[in-house]
């Protein structure tokens, strides 16, 4: 319940001190290139539940059928002018506190993830799903991008199988140095991991028009 309380007095609080920044980003993501607002895509939640995920578009429209696809590169060509600012700062993520205020996502935990990467997991990497996906987690705090997939996932087990009020508070207080530090935001050499798991994927998500 305190848990609960956190996820929504906080995305509350943030929602309302961010409201003018959330609209001048609004306002500039129209002005700088053709495509809507914000970027939807379907992601999956607590126990295997599907929901539509929130961000500010940063890229072209469309991008995922475009150049590497659900992949991104720092050097991305798809990636807008002001999307290349959201993208550096994690202010891309800000419209995911309306999600926590639905319910489907939490302040903390594990990062949202994609249909056909869940279709590849295995009994242990499954546990991911025990809990609520988070805005920010314990493998955002300790490597983000720049540790492989298989290592992310770990990390988020870990959280899942010792999760504590203290642990979340800590990682909301470490994620700020994380964001003004911009780690983690790629692979190495700038291209991210590409996931790999124990089945073949079924099918690519493509995201929604919003």
């Amino acid at each position: 319940m305190v848990k609960i309380c956190l996820d929504y007095g906080g995305a509350w609080l943030g929602l309302m001190i961010l409201s003018p920044l959330i609209y001048l980003f609004a306002l500039l993501i129209r002005l700088d290139s053709p495509g809507p607002v914000f970027f939807r895509q379907e992601r999956i939640g607590k126990d295997g539940k599907p929901f539509k995920s929130y961000k500010f578009r940063s890229m072209i429209d469309n991008a995922t059928a475009f150049g590497l696809g659900l992949n991104v590169a720092v050097d991305d060509d798809r990636i807008t002018r002001v999307g290349r600012f959201l993208r550096n700062t994690s202010l891309d993520e800000l419209p995911q506190l309306f999600n926590v205020l639905k319910g489907e996502m939490s302040l903390v935990g594990p990062r949202p993830t994609l249909r056909y990467q869940v279709e590849r997991y295995d009994a242990v990497q499954r546990r991911r799903l025990l809990v609520k996906p988070g805005i920010t987690g314990w493998a955002q705090i300790n490597g983000r991008n720049a540790i492989p997939w298989e290592e992310r996932i770990r990390l988020d087990v870990w959280y899942v199988d010792n999760w504590s009020l203290g642990l979340d508070l800590t990682i909301l207080a470490r994620t700020l140095k994380t964001v003004l530090r911009r780690e983690g935001l790629y692979g190495p050499e700038g291209v991210n991991y590409d996931f790999v798991g124990t089945a073949p994927p079924a099918r690519e998500e493509q995201g929604e028009r919003a």
